[in-house]
């Protein structure tokens, strides 16, 4: 072991690294003291022995985080395939031990300075963030010591749980009715159709959607527009007295407590989408009666009830019921409904959880089915395709008329309609999703025909098949994606590389650091014309910190070089290069320049990888786990409301193995996330 520590000693210190600066006040100011103190008795050589290694891991672990490497080392970032995955930001100090020891998987015993652990952030076997540990560095020092604690440790360490006493599924985070579901509760609930939440403030995008729970919360801006539009629709409802028939009695005057009752009973179930308490039927025909009594009007009283309904809790928000409470079902049956049609449970659905029959995997896979069938669950995953291509990014890109007059906000829409076939033609026809990606036949109109240089389609967005040397497939041929990750002249190999990244293989890319101009300087370097690719190859090859996170996606977008900001190919790049003040003044014009295109690419972390084309990218991607298994990732964070984490495994791995064994048929995989006891938050009856 002294040879290991000898063979890298040296006087380098971590790359890029200046003075550590003051320990956070979370993570790891006592984290080796921290863990050193624990009770719990570590298997090794001796407690003293643990106390120090643990001390020491402690200060590696802090340079490893200044290092960044969780950034790509976890389970959404580009190396989340890899074996090294770093506790979540913020872990515990039983987080943070466990980390340290499953590192045992990295280290070669027989040959410590041969461990992965060892030769891959310092660049000795090729590394794809680069060289993150300098070799001879103080970082170096500690890792190694961690590499011999490893090599020489006679068994791990106890397990230890995180949190002995949690549930099996832990609760879901409570979630609001989006805007979309808003609207279509309120159409089934009252026949209004004129989608008052087109006025509520405007969702944002958190995980790639705007459904996430993290995101839901009631501001006062949105308080305010809930209540004008209960003020509204409540109006609306009996302006031309019950002609919705929402009060299932006559009235035999304005204070009739009866029938205030029935109306509250029968309307409260279809607002709560359960039977009310008797409590709640009491306290709003209460309030009911009293108003009408004032106003000496029946109809007015259920207006007012109406009102205050469309801003509770119980009918704004997916509310969670006990378990082995009569309401269970009825939750279970509005966690379907708004998963797969963004609608309230239809009666069918409210009659099985009336009659106990949401509890058990057949009767939940029996309703989805049927769910599944109806128009509504085309329009719900309409809407996860949407937020998933970004089709809001795509409808308000911006591109230069003098140069790409085929384009304008019909083109777009045009682009997003292709998509929407695509993604359709697949799912409804229980065909292999892969050809999301691999497809060599779209469904163009006449605008994009101009676009993509073919033949007009016989029948509008019909579907058309490439022809044979195209170097078009799938989504990665599709204006969706080329236009709307281009600037308003030029291509953004950057854009197109973290397009792909982040929404078909679920990676994250660090940021880049404040303050950087990402904007594209002119197309020339001392007065020479270069293509984007040649351009941003000198500029990011030049500026270190820059260049780790390029590496990860300029060359994924170097690969679509062939094809221009709004979708259509060329031969060749056209670079105009525009004279300086003097030289306008000395009379000089204007140049343009048809540059050969490289259009060479590949994604770092696949292997076999390289590729030219959309054609061959897609084929790569249609055969890569990572990006099947993203598929299924991007519909659980859809359809969950939040980013998946290490305790969610089990439930994706569960829908990717249906996925795979149906032959990748994609409403395997939505019954497949949604026929899960995690999903519905339930224990099955019959489960073992």
């Amino acid at each position: 072991m002294a040879n290991l520590q000898g063979k890298f000693a040296g006087p380098f210190v971590l790359a890029g690294s200046r003075k550590a600066p003051s320990p956070s006040r979370r993570g790891l100011p006592q984290l080796a003291g921290r863990l050193a103190l624990r009770t719990t008795p570590l298997v090794l050589a001796s407690s003293l022995a643990a106390q120090v290694a643990l001390s020491d891991f402690g200060e590696l672990y802090r340079q490893l985080e200044q290092g960044n490497c969780r950034a790509c080392h976890n389970a959404s970032g580009v190396a989340s395939g890899t074996r090294l995955r770093f506790p979540p930001s913020g872990a515990t100090p039983e987080e943070v031990e466990r980390f340290a020891w499953d590192l045992e998987a990295l280290v070669d015993r027989s040959d410590p300075a041969q461990s992965p652990l060892l030769l891959k952030p310092t660049n000795r076997t090729p590394h794809t963030g680069g060289q993150l540990i300098a070799p001879g560095s103080d970082t170096e020092r500690l890792l190694v010591a961690w590499i011999e604690r490893l090599a020489t440790a006679s068994a791990k360490p106890a397990e230890h749980s995180l949190d002995p006493g949690a549930a099996a599924h832990p609760a879901e985070p409570l979630r609001r009715l989006t805007h979309t579901q808003y609207d279509n509760t309120v159409r089934d609930l009252l026949g209004d159709r004129t989608r008052p939440a087109r006025n509520f403030p405007a969702e944002d995008f958190v995980d790639g959607f705007t459904n996430q729970a993290s995101a839901q919360a009631i501001t006062p801006l949105l308080a305010e527009a809930y209540a004008k539009a209960a003020e509204k629709l409540s109006r609306n409802a009996f302006r031309f007295g019950d002609e919705h028939d929402l009060v299932p009695c006559e009235p035999r005057h304005a204070r009739d407590r009866a029938c205030a009752e029935a109306f509250v009973r029968e309307f409260g179930a279809k607002a709560y989408r359960r039977p009310l308490e008797p409590a709640e039927i009491q306290g709003y025909a209460s309030r009911l009666v009293a108003w009408a009594a004032r106003e000496e009007d029946f109809l007015a009283g259920a207006r007012l009830a109406v009102e205050t309904m469309l801003q509770a809790p119980q009918f704004l928000f997916l509310a969670p019921q006990p378990d082995g409470s009569p309401a269970k079902q009825y939750e279970t049956a509005s966690r379907l409904a708004y998963g797969l049609w963004n609608a309230p449970p239809d009666r069918k659905l409210l009659e099985a959880a009336a009659a106990g029959r949401l509890g058990t995997p057949t009767d939940i896979e029996r309703q989805a089915q049927r769910m599944l069938a109806q128009p509504a669950a085309r329009d719900a995953l309409d809407g996860f395709l949407a937020q998933w291509m970004r089709f809001d990014r795509l409808r308000n890109t911006v591109k230069d008329r003098n140069r790409f007059r085929d384009y304008g906000p019909e083109v777009a829409e045009s682009m997003a309609e292709e998509t929407r076939l695509l993604f359709r033609h697949l799912v409804w026809s229980d065909l292999d999703f892969r050809a999301f990606f691999s497809a060599d036949y779209t469904f163009v109109d006449d605008f994009l025909t101009r676009v993509y240089g073919l033949p007009d389609p016989e029948t509008p967005f019909g579907l058309t098949r490439y022809p044979e040397n195209s170097d078009r497939a799938g989504i990665l041929g599709h204006g969706t994606f080329l236009a709307q990750t281009g600037k308003p002249v030029n291509t953004s190999p950057t854009e197109r590389g973290l397009f792909v990244r982040e929404h078909f293989l679920c990676q994250t890319v660090p940021p880049p650091p404040p303050g950087v101009d990402a904007s594209l300087p002119p197309l020339a370097l001392g007065g020479r014309p270069l293509t984007v690719r040649e351009l941003m190859e000198t500029l990011h090859a030049a500026e270190t910190a820059c260049a780790s996170c390029h590496k990860l996606v300029d060359p994924i977008g170097f690969g679509f070089e062939r094809f221009d900001t709004i979708g259509g190919y060329r031969e060749t790049e056209t670079v105009r290069v525009e004279p300086s003040p003097l030289e306008e003044r000395q009379g000089r014009k204007a140049e343009t320049h048809e540059l050969p295109i490289e259009s060479s690419g590949y994604i770092a972390g696949v292997p076999d990888s390289a590729f030219r084309s959309p054609r061959e990218a897609g084929r790569i991607l249609a055969g890569s786990s990572v990006c099947q298994r993203c598929v299924g990732k991007q519909l659980f964070r859809y359809l969950f409301g939040r980013h998946e984490a290490e305790r969610d495994a089990e439930v994706l791995d569960r829908a990717y193995n249906r996925f795979e064994r149906s032959g990748f048929r994609f409403r395997e995989l939505v019954l497949g996330l949604l026929v899960s006891e995690e999903y519905l938050q339930v224990r099955w009856r019959d489960a073992p």
